[in-house]
Parts: C-alpha cells; structure tokens; sequence
C-alpha cells in the first residue's frame, strides 16, 4: 500500500515500558536480501496451485527504491469457471490480511495516547464487552496471545475449514454484530491466562474492530477510509460489510466442495460480518502493494512511527515452524531472510501479501479457491522463488504443533502452511 505519505496532526506517545511488556521477542532481523525474483519458478508454483484445485492464481512482485526493472506480474489460469483468463488487477477478499489494516488503526491511537496497549483492551471496549477479571491487554489481543476463543469455530462444521452446508446456513447471508460474535466466544470462557502462549483467534481482531470504534466513536469503516484508504489512495480497497457483493471488475472465489466429486461452489457474493475487522476487507494486489510499502516505510510512510512499526515486528514464536507473530503481522523466514505481512483464507479466496523489512520488495500472490490445503500450500510456495530467486528448498524435516503443518518427523516444505487455515 503505497507510498503516497501523509502527515498526522496528533503527538506521537509510545510506552517507555513496550518491549519489557512483551516478554522475550526475537530481534528485528536483517531485511531479506533483494534479489531477483525467479519468474519461472514462481510460475510453476502457480501452475501447481491450480493443478491442485484453483481455478486461476498470480503474483504480483514490486521493488521499490527506483529500481523496478525486477517487478513480475505473472497469472495462471482462470478468474472465473466462464474462462475468464486471470487478471492480476481485479478486487478480491482479502481474509485475514484485514488485519495488518486493523492493527494500523490501533498503532494510531497508540500513538495518540488514546489507548495504552499495556493494559486490559476491557477498559477501551463498551461496557460488558468482556467479563470483569478479563484483563488481557491490547498488545496480548494483537499478538493472539490473549486466551480469547475464536467465535468462528462455532459457526463452522469441521477445524480448519468451513463445510459448504455451513458456508450457506451461517456465512454467507447471516448478519452479525461484533458484540454477538464476541458473545459466541465468552460462552467459552477465557483458554488459557493471557501471555503464556500464541492461539491464533479471530475473535481478538473483531475485539480490536470494537475499541477503535469505541474509542473514536466512529465506524470501523469510517476509521479505516479516513485514515488508510483515502490517504493511501487505495481506489480498490473498500469494507462493505453487510453488503454481499464486489464493486466493479473482481475475481470469483470458489469454495472447494465438501464432496469432490461436486463442481467447486461460487462463494463470491458473502456477507463477510462473521470475520468483520479480522477479515472482510475488499482489496487488489496493486492496493495491498501500496499499504506494505507504506507500512515498512515507518514514519516517512504516513501510516505508523517508526517505533510503532519496529513494535509490529517484534515477533514472538508460533507453533508452526519458520512462522513468528507481531502486532497484526506474521514474520516468515526464507532462505534469503525473513519478510512480513499477513496471509488471508476467506471462503473462495486466498492471498499472501508480504514485504522485506526494508520495504525494498513486496510480493502479494493469491488464487481464487479455498478449502483446499493443497491450493493453499502451492500458493506459499510462492514466495521463496519470489523473493529470494530460488526454487522452493527441498523439503525438510521440522516438528510443529499446527494442524496445518507437519506431523513429528515427517517431511514438509520450508515454508509450510501457516496456522490460521481458515482466514
């Protein structure tokens, strides 16, 4: 998201105390090395993304700095089941990538001495939001270490994957409200005490949707286009909930039958509320390339201090090999060093929109079919030949707790699936 700066009025106030607050961190790495993106081998791991399900699939390489000679814009495939061929330019779901934008909106008002992370998010959200003695603060919620359930593995039939059935019985034309979806989640009660572990929970980011809303006394989609989208000029970025549909030129998403042997279901037109400011932002590759770009520029980017942005990427371990979690945003290690951003698994879609630490380089890859993890772990691949010029390494050994990685001592790629499977 681009570079495009603008200047904010408000003091910035940053805790003395942030990173004694967040326990043992790994060290902001080095950026990744920039080298040329490998075209061919980027292609063939789009062609396996689509041989296993996906209708269509690309990925979009910049390099910024002036020197955009190595930039790839490579598509596979079909945007639709007409034969419309893939267009790399057209707005899809975005997921879980919603919630690099979320996470901005709080750095923000951090930043403005609106709200302290290091104390409970309860005391910024409406009153009876969250139980007395909840006291996970903001930067646990960010960092999905709060012990807060996911409220979407009550609306779906099956871990890791919506069925179909509850895809059209309680996504794609149920209204929710973000209070009733945090509702769903209480019920639960809390998982474990808030810091002592990492369970990624989309129910944090609708907690977060809330405050920034509670706080500014404004909507999250208000929120999100005075501050990010108009500033940014992100003229395919838009939050539509509750309405169904994609405004101009889009790609379909389908979603992957429960029973194979059935053609692949349109999912495009869904009310996204059930994930709302965890993932129900409409976007393209071009905007989300403008938002990152923005983002790892820090303070001359206009979105986030330097501080704030050096607090993203304070990363913390996962269960999933190679993957670490900051504030709003995942951290990958490839073999020519580790990038940031966020993937993003919405009922037909499916996108990782990741930059080196320098901004030098962004790579947003996407494929228009989900509840397939075979699609899902094609399209990681792609990121190894896109960012480091190389063939995806061979498969290693590694041990991970994820559902969605490898079984103790078998072998999976070096850069596995991550562990929000869903979205």
């Amino acid at each position: 998201m681009a570079r495009s700066g603008f200047v904010r009025s408000a003091t910035v106030v940053v805790s003395s105390v942030v990173f004694a607050a967040v326990g043992a961190t790994h060290a902001v790495a080095e950026p990744a090395k920039t080298t040329s993106a490998d075209p061919a081998a980027v292609r063939a791991a789009l062609d396996k993304t689509v041989a296993a399900g996906a209708p269509g699939a690309f990925a979009v390489v910049r390099n910024h700095g002036g020197d955009s000679t190595g930039d790839q814009k490579i598509a596979v495939g079909k945007s639709d089941l007409g034969g419309t061929p893939m267009n790399a330019g057209w707005r899809f779901r975005v997921g879980s990538n919603t919630k690099m934008f979320t996470s901005v909106l709080v750095l923000r008002l951090a930043e403005q001495g609106r709200i302290d992370l290091d104390k409970p998010l309860r005391e910024y959200l409406p009153a009876g939001t969250l139980p007395t003695g909840w006291d996970m603060t903001g930067r646990q919620v960010l960092q999905h270490r709060s012990g807060v359930y996911d409220h979407t593995n009550d609306l779906l039939e099956q871990a890791g994957e919506e069925t179909t059935a509850a895809f059209e019985k309680r996504i794609r034309n149920t209204v929710y409200t973000p209070a009733e979806l945090v509702a769903l989640s209480v019920k639960h009660g809390q998982q474990f005490t808030p810091g002592s572990r990492y369970s990624y929970s989309n129910t944090n980011y609708a907690l977060l949707g809330m405050a920034v809303e509670n706080i500014t006394g404004k909507s999250y989609a208000k929120n999100l286009s005075t501050q990010i989208i108009k500033p940014l000029n992100l003229r395919k970025t838009s939050y539509v909930v509750p309405k169904k549909t994609i405004a101009g030129a889009h790609v379909t998403g389908y979603l992957t039958n429960d029973d194979r042997t059935k053609p692949l279901l349109d999912s495009t037109e869904q009310n996204g509320s059930w994930v709302g400011s965890a993932g129900a932002v409409i976007s393209s590759a071009a905007d989300l390339d403008r938002f990152l770009a923005a983002l790892m520029a820090g303070s001359s980017g206009g979105l986030v201090s330097d501080e704030s942005l050096r607090q993203m990427t304070s990363t913390q371990p996962t269960p999933t090999a190679n993957v670490s979690y900051g504030l709003g945003l995942r951290e990958i290690k490839l073999s020519c060093g580790k990038v940031y951003g966020h993937g993003g698994i919405v009922q037909g879609y499916q996108t990782q929109s990741f930059a080196t630490r320098d901004g030098k380089r962004t790579v947003v890859v996407f494929a228009n079919a989900s509840n397939n993890t075979s699609v899902t772990q094609g399209l990681t691949n792609t990121l190894e030949p896109a960012f480091c010029g190389t063939k995806p390494p061979a498969a290693s050994k590694f041990r991970s707790a994820d559902a969605g990685g490898a079984r103790p001592g078998s072998t999976a790629p070096a850069v596995p699936v991550v562990d929000d499977t869903r979205f």
